[in-house]
């Protein structure tokens, strides 16, 4: 499986923590990156579109304290908590190899 796009990881890593409708999506992503990552609406919407059709991502009728009908809820399924799990293997191994290849150790002087 290819890596996973930064937006499409967000998305993923925010539901993994539970049912959110899109601006609680784009709080949790803000929390996870203590703001550093900001995805927009059309981000957010577009990705969680193309998520539920590769069956990643589903609606659902929201936690039973929601508080607005209206706003749609999104909760991971199975096969994108499978996708998220093998994308965080994916990045272990990418961090276990720059270490061990001693990425940003100082050069040594011969």
């Amino acid at each position: 499986m290819p890596a996973l796009t930064p937006a499409v990881l967000h998305i993923l890593l925010a539901l993994a923590g539970g049912e959110l409708h899109g601006y609680g999506i784009l709080k949790e992503v803000m929390r996870h990156t203590d703001g550093a990552v900001r995805l927009g609406p059309g981000t957010i919407y577009g990705t969680l579109q193309r998520l539920m059709e590769s069956g990643w991502v589903e609606e659902s009728d929201g936690p039973a304290t929601a508080v607005d009908e209206r706003r749609r809820h999104y909760r991971l399924t199975r096969s994108g908590r499978q996708a998220l799990e093998a994308e965080v293997r994916r990045m272990e191994g990418l961090v276990r190899t720059a270490r061990a290849q001693r990425i940003g150790a100082r050069p040594s002087r011969g």
